[in-house]
């Protein structure tokens, strides 16, 4: 009853819907394309040690790992730090400081979170309107309020810096001028606009910006004002089908 219902509804929202038996099909996408990363070793020690970093819970979001992996390994080709915007317990960021061999690199990763849960100031009317606002995730436990916990799964790596704050306000006490790669990951418009902003006239040419949930079929706001502000930067946002975003400097 449930499949039939689901069906029904993409259809309604335009969407096709296809048999995936026996393929891909995860965390809002299904393909019949063969997820090929998932046969490469490297991948499968990264995403585990996402899943440590969240104490063994598995999202099932492989492809957007796969894509984060991938971004982060173009972003070593030039050069500046690596930044996360919305840390919680550390799944993306842990699993390509593992990809990468972090240890074996001279850089730092800046990893910002309040480590208290989402601002709720920073949401607007139209988020709150449509049920975006994070109460019931942080009483849930979905959000990391315990810093020494992320502290702990970041200490086996040099350069890892753990930075307690809200953005915007805590990005000028950055230690930075030159970044290579920024994961942002806020579930919040403004703050994730004003990342965007922040990190862009920062970005080495042939760096990259990779946004978690910008095309999210319940972010419409949040897409909305990420498109605004990257074409006032005079560029554009990638669409992916995993729901991210991707900017390339």
């Amino acid at each position: 009853m449930f499949k039939d219902l689901a069906k029904r509804t993409l259809r309604q929202l335009g969407y096709s819907v296809v048999k995936t038996r026996g393929r891909y099909s995860a965390d809002g996408l299904s393909t019949l394309h063969q997820p090929r990363f998932l046969s490469n070793p490297a991948f499968g020690e990264a995403y585990r040690r996402g899943v440590a970093a969240g104490r063994g819970v598995d999202p099932g979001f492989e492809w957007r790992v796969h894509t984060a992996l991938w971004a982060a390994s173009r972003a070593l080709e030039v050069q500046g730090d690596f930044v996360e915007c919305g840390v919680n317990a550390g799944f993306i960021s842990s699993a390509i400081m593992q990809y990468l061999k972090w240890e074996t690199l001279d850089r730092r990763f800046h990893l910002i979170d309040t480590f208290r849960g989402p601002d709720f100031s920073q949401y607007s009317e139209a988020e709150a309107d449509a049920g975006r606002v994070a109460h019931a995730a942080l009483r849930s436990g979905s959000y990391v309020v315990d810093i020494d916990r992320v502290r702990a799964n970041y200490s086996q790596w040099p350069g890892a810096m753990v930075v307690e704050g809200t953005i915007p306000r805590v990005l000028p006490t950055l230690a930075l001028e030159q970044v290579a790669f920024v994961h942002i990951d806020l579930n919040c418009a403004a703050p994730e606009a004003a990342a965007l902003e922040y990190f862009w006239d920062r970005l080495s040419k042939g760096g990259l910006i990779l946004l978690d949930d910008y095309a999210y079929a319940n972010c419409l706001h949040q897409g909305d004002l990420l498109d605004e502000t990257a074409h006032g930067l005079g560029t554009e946002i990638l669409t992916l089908p995993t729901g991210q975003g991707l900017l390339l400097k």
